[in-house]
């Protein structure tokens, strides 16, 4: 646990914070909740092509993989799609900025956050905003056709795992994930591999939701054969 966290310990079950808050505290943050996803689906209801890319918020990656966000994006935007991030920093603006690059539709579903200071990157051109990260999770999640993984950390991970697990159960139909980056993404395919499916926690199949690629034109070859239902062989 890191050091700044251990006095703010709840000292009960955190459902408490909710239940224990005045009836019109708790009324009000109901109606804050149904109207984020309102005004989400409402926002998104318009496009109708489109493709999220998610990735890391920071810029601790090598250059390579924001140059290929960035083309990849510009790809996408060529052919139609309006490119959807989560309207931050790092691989979310190289991502935005290639969709810009060529007179595309750059699409930021931006979260508020007190800790971590993340605003809107100046390569959005429509955006909306979100106070929680659940609503917005759900948008991202029903945003697009097409979703596209670069490296990432925490956040980028619990996208990743959300959204095969929402196709593993059946509570979303099979959508094209493609992993992009093989020198981040292969020693976790691995460790899924190696623990989760030789242990019979996931079935082998369960791998064959997502696909990997390392480059942008790899990622475009894949997404269109599987959009048309065919095998793509550039994937491993």
């Amino acid at each position: 646990m890191r050091k700044k966290d251990k006095r703010k310990i709840p000292k009960e079950p955190r459902i408490k914070e909710f239940t224990k808050s005045p009836l019109g505290r708790k009324e009000k943050r109901l109606k804050r909740i149904e109207k984020e996803f309102r005004k989400g689906f409402d926002f998104l209801e318009k496009y109708e092509k489109a493709a999220t890319i998610f990735g890391t918020a920071r810029y601790g990656f090598d250059d390579e993989i924001y140059q290929k966000a960035e083309k990849l994006s510009a790809m996408l935007a060529d052919r139609g799609y309006a490119v959807i991030t989560g309207g931050g920093p790092g691989v979310m603006e190289a991502a935005n900025k290639g969709a810009h690059s060529v007179k595309g539709t750059s699409v930021g579903i931006n979260i508020q956050l007190k800790a971590i200071k993340e605003d809107k990157n100046k390569y959005v051109q429509e955006s909306e905003s979100f106070k929680y990260f659940f609503s917005r999770k759900m948008m991202l999640a029903y945003a697009s056709q097409l979703y596209f993984f670069f490296p990432g950390g925490f956040g980028t991970l619990d996208e990743f795992f959300e959204m095969v697990t929402l196709i593993q159960t059946e509570k979303i139909k099979p959508i094209p994930i493609i992993l992009v980056q093989k020198s981040y993404w292969e020693p976790l395919l691995e460790w899924i591999s190696d623990e989760l499916v030789k242990n019979k926690a996931i079935n082998p199949d369960d791998m064959d939701i997502y696909r990997l690629v390392d480059t942008p034109e790899e990622a475009i070859e894949v997404a269109e054969e599987l959009l048309e239902g065919k095998t793509a062989t550039t994937a491993s």
